[in-house]
């Protein structure tokens, strides 16, 4: 399905392979030769979407642009069934497997790999060539690199990064607070003025 939103449409280069059910929205751009599979999510919430040339995006995988977040995938990438992507930046020939997490403002460089279920948190950058190996956590800029069992390590540089300040704009709730309540009815309001003028374009 393709989607005007916000008065801007996808452009999508005509060698590029669109899954029939894949969802594109917005202000999207789908380099030459790129593959987009079934169930796939590209959607330029308030930041846009850029796809460079032979990218493979794999089922199920979404990528979101968000508002000072831009995503832009370089050429040669590929995004693994179940990926989520959201406001950063990959370069040319990245590998990101099935069901890793790149988070708002990570900037992946290139040639790097995040593996199966990895995560690159907020703000983090991955240097050219690194691996982020199964299951790991990659954290700070520069970015260091966690298995998933040491969380006082990764929360150490993960709490200087903001988390709820650079997503939410909302201050760290404190000890045994939550942040919820303030936070979810703001923002599900604004995604739901955001999208209410979206316009089915086509459903190929």
């Amino acid at each position: 399905m393709i989607l005007a939103h916000n008065g801007k449409l996808p452009c999508i280069d005509p060698t590029a392979r669109i899954a029939p059910n894949a969802t594109i929205c917005g202000d999207v751009a789908i380099g030459a030769n790129c593959s987009v599979g079934f169930g796939v999510v590209l959607v330029a919430e308030s930041g846009s979407v850029t796809v460079g040339a032979n990218a493979v995006i794999m089922e199920s995988a979404v990528i979101r642009g968000v508002k000072n977040s831009p995503v832009l995938v370089g050429d040669n990438v590929l995004v693994g069934p179940r990926a989520s992507l959201t406001g950063c930046e990959i370069g040319n020939n990245v590998f990101l497997a099935t069901g890793c997490s790149v988070f708002n403002g990570a900037i992946i460089g290139d040639g790097a790999e995040v593996r199966i279920n990895a995560v690159v948190h907020i703000r983090t950058k991955l240097q050219s060539g690194a691996m982020v190996p199964i299951g790991w956590i990659a954290v700070g800029d520069p970015a260091e690199i966690f298995p998933s069992s040491e969380h006082e390590a990764i929360w150490k540089v993960q709490k200087t990064l903001d988390f709820p300040g650079y997503v939410f704009g909302a201050k760290r709730p404190g000890e045994g607070e939550t942040m919820m309540p303030d936070v979810m009815p703001r923002y599900a309001s604004s995604l739901n003025k955001w999208h209410v003028t979206d316009e089915i374009i086509s459903y190929e």
